[in-house]
């Protein structure tokens, strides 16, 4: 009983840390133009999409359903490497991945991860120039996607 106690209360708390560092950015598109026109920005500004991942299709290829739901990896080795050398451990939130979800209201939400909150997640010092460039970043393709 406690083994299973233990792992609720693991679960639970894993969720909330994962929702405490994300930013999310309401979208007037349905996921698959959110995530068009995000893919679209993305790749104008130089950015590299690594994949994109249409979660919705992967549920139904094992016969489940699933709300709407993508997922695009991308990055600039421009902007991550510096990070990386700043702390190491920052590779394993890189590349940077954005979530276009439709929530159970039918409402399509635009998700990452807070810069601010990797910086506390790392502990990254000095690089304050490149995760302010980050954010701003993410705030310009998340706008133009959304809006």
């Amino acid at each position: 009983m406690r083994v299973l106690l233990g792992l609720v209360t693991g679960l639970f708390l894993s969720s909330t840390a994962l929702a405490e560092g994300l930013v999310q950015v309401k979208s007037q598109h349905s996921v698959v133009d959110t995530a068009d026109k995000l893919e679209a920005a993305l790749k104008a500004n130089g950015m590299t999409v690594f994949n994109r991942i249409d979660h919705s299709a992967g549920a139904a290829g094992v016969g489940e359903t699933l709300r709407p739901t993508e997922l695009l990896i991308f990055g600039n080795p421009k902007v991550g490497t510096p990070l990386m050398k700043c702390v190491q451990s920052a590779a394993i939130d890189l590349p940077q991945k954005a979530l276009i979800s439709q929530d159970e209201q039918g409402t399509v939400w635009l998700s990452y991860n807070d810069p601010a909150y990797l910086q506390k997640r790392h502990a990254i010092e000095g690089c304050d120039e490149v995760l302010k460039k980050v954010s701003g970043a993410l705030a310009k393709f998340s706008k133009a996607a959304t809006e």
